[in-house]
């Protein structure tokens, strides 16, 4: 059964974060934009040393699995840095996610993980290995991060005055299965939660939660397919909820969520508005949150980080 998990403390202006690069390779003109971003918050960002590396045989990945395991665990040890952004999604962090101490990380002060995508993986293990809230939200070297303003803002607010925004909607967040439920924020992209499964991430099973789904660039009957592994495989059993975000480029999606989760009996909101969208807003995991189905809302307990 999910238990709310520890908020990191906020960010304040003139904290120091971290970019890592996890997954895929990032576009040098985006990753400086995206860090001059960050620096308007009057936030010191130190981009670990392997952010702008290319893997020299898999141009998919950012740098060797060990150099970008290294960084991440890197950032995370360093005790001047209070938050961690992963630059951007793609593919590669559950290639590197063996190679880090988490008993290691364990052992220092909790920090934010922000990040979406194939940053899943990462949320799932800090969750699992640390017990610590972490942020699904829009990364600085996406253009969804340097475009939207809506996106940027709402990211800003929760890492720095989360009570503001602990009631979360979107403009077309809809009614698929009504309802209410209380439970624990989990999840993230789809695809990535399903081939976790089996090993060691994500948690045995999402129950007493308020599972969070989107990908992208995905076709129904994939996405049929990892809603039924994961159903197979009990992952959703216990679960009290879920809420979808975007779809972006996807095929007709809520009529495979129906078919497959509307079983359940169990609430089901429709694109709340995080993941790869355009405007993508900012979701805690590992927070305990209301699900108002009918309302359209996801309302947080508590703010997702804590004072300092």
């Amino acid at each position: 059964m999910l238990r709310p998990l520890i908020g990191p403390p906020r960010l304040r202006p003139g904290d120091t974060v971290a970019v890592v690069a996890p997954s895929g390779p990032v576009p040098a003109e985006r990753l400086d934009a995206g860090v001059r971003r960050l620096r308007d918050w009057d936030l010191e960002v130190q981009v670990m040393p392997h952010v702008r590396d290319t893997h020299p045989v898999h141009s998919y990945l950012a740098g060797s699995d060990a150099a970008r395991a290294a960084d991440f665990q890197e950032a995370w040890l360093d005790p001047d840095v209070r938050a961690v952004f992963v630059a951007r999604g793609g593919y590669g962090a559950s290639r590197m996610i063996d190679l880090t101490d988490w008993d290691a990380l364990a052992a220092t002060d909790p920090k934010v993980l922000v990040g979406y995508s194939d940053c899943t993986v990462l949320h799932q293990a800090v969750a699992q290995h640390l017990g610590v809230v972490s942020l699904h939200g829009p990364m600085p070297g996406t253009t969804s991060f340097l475009d939207s303003l809506v996106a940027r803002e709402h990211l800003r607010r929760t890492l720095f005055e989360p009570e503001v925004t602990q009631a979360i909607t979107g403009p077309g967040a809809h009614t698929l299965v009504g309802g209410t439920a209380r439970g624990v924020t989990t999840g993230g992209c789809v695809s990535l939660l399903a081939t976790s499964v089996g090993v060691g991430s994500p948690a045995p099973s999402a129950a007493g939660g308020i599972v969070l789904l989107e990908d992208v660039d995905e076709q129904a009957y994939r996405i049929d397919s990892f809603l039924t592994h994961l159903l197979r495989t009990g992952w959703f059993d216990g679960a009290v909820g879920v809420v979808l975000g975007s779809w972006q480029d996807c095929g007709a999606v809520e009529p495979v969520v129906l078919d497959l989760l509307g079983p359940l009996g169990i609430p089901v909101l429709g694109e709340l508005g995080f993941g790869h969208g355009p405007d993508p807003l900012t979701v805690p995991l590992g927070v305990e949150a209301r699900l108002d189905a009918d309302a359209g809302t996801l309302t947080l307990g508590e703010p997702a980080l804590g004072l300092r």
